[in-house]
């Protein structure tokens, strides 16, 4: 029977030691089962194999099915700013052809009616700055924020009375 500090070294590797292991197992002087079954080393190493390998399948096929979500991902971002793109300049057209259909309408150049239709559009950007701004100061999470005062004024109390 070898000791302990004949097959362990400082500074040997935990290859050497598995390897020396497998060979103290097969090396071992009782005869084994009638059964077939394999000794604890030999059940310990394979099942350490088995979760290797079962986790290593599994970060292959999350590696896999990341790549094709990014690329379905990017498919989409791409498709979302190409429609955004889109919508902009649809939006830019329809205004020029306003501008230009009421100057032919009115009778006016366009230039005029380009400085009206600008104006309506500040004033409406003013108007949403605005209702933003309310609602900024108005705080969220009100409701969250009341329950931890009453809390915090629990604890203290709490801690008033255990002093």
């Amino acid at each position: 029977m070898h000791g302990a500090r004949n097959w362990v070294r400082p500074g040997s590797g935990l290859p050497a030691l598995v390897q020396k292991l497998s060979e103290m197992s097969s090396e071992s002087p009782r005869p084994r089962n009638p059964a077939g079954h394999s000794g604890l080393l030999d059940n310990a190493l394979g099942l350490i194999s088995a979760v290797v390998e079962f986790f290593e399948s599994r970060f292959v096929l999350l590696a896999q099915e990341s790549k094709s979500a990014a690329v379905q991902l990017l498919i989409l971002v791409g498709c979302v700013i190409v429609a955004l793109a889109l919508c902009v300049m649809g939006y830019v057209f329809l205004i020029v052809s306003a501008v230009a259909g009421l100057a032919h309408l009115l009778g006016t150049s366009w230039p005029v009616i380009a400085l009206v239709v600008a104006l309506v559009h500040f004033i409406i950007a003013g108007l949403l700055l605005l209702v933003a701004r309310s609602r900024i100061t108005k705080p969220m999470f009100r409701d969250s924020i009341d329950e931890l005062k009453k809390d915090r004024e629990w604890l203290k109390t709490l801690n008033q009375s255990t002093n």
